[in-house]
């Protein structure tokens, strides 16, 4: 199974790629964690932010590989303890199907890609940096996997 995190948003700041990344190269290929940029549009004084999250949102739709399980993470998704979490890497590990984690920018997923999700979940109802996201996503699944594999790491 591959997992595709797909996050709008490039050129992140250095410590943003290397945490994603140390948690990222620590899964095992059984579970390979992937990150997709979609572009971010230009924010301006004026700018129409419907339309420019619709459009990051038809990039992001276009990045789910074909019979991907869907998560939106989103702020009135589930939320999941750690154990919770875990159980569901094993669910979704046994289906064997790819999945795509779909994070939004600033102003949050388009709400088109958001319906069309089989999941939400939500990481806390707190207000999180887009870019944060992504090492939070990243090292969670590292430990839901440690969890189920019995690794110290969790303790």
């Amino acid at each position: 199974m591959r997992i595709h995190l797909i996050a709008t948003g490039t050129r992140m700041p250095g410590w943003v790629e290397e945490g994603f990344r140390e948690y990222a190269r620590r899964l095992p290929a059984e579970c390979a964690l992937q990150l997709t940029e979609i572009p971010l549009g230009k924010r301006t004084k004026n700018a129409d932010i419907d339309r420019l999250r619709r459009q990051e949102g038809e990039r992001m739709a276009a990045a789910i590989p074909k019979g991907a399980l869907t998560v939106a993470l989103e702020v009135t998704g589930r939320p999941w303890s750690t154990e919770q979490l875990s159980e569901r890497l094993a669910q979704w590990l046994a289906e064997g199907r790819d999945m795509a984690l779909l994070v939004g920018g600033p102003e949050g997923l388009d709400p088109e890609v958001s319906r069309r999700a089989e999941q939400q979940w939500s990481l806390s109802p707190l207000t999180l940096p887009h870019p944060l996201v992504r090492v939070v996503v990243a090292e969670q699944l590292y430990r839901a996997w440690t969890l189920l594999k019995g690794h110290p790491y969790h303790r």
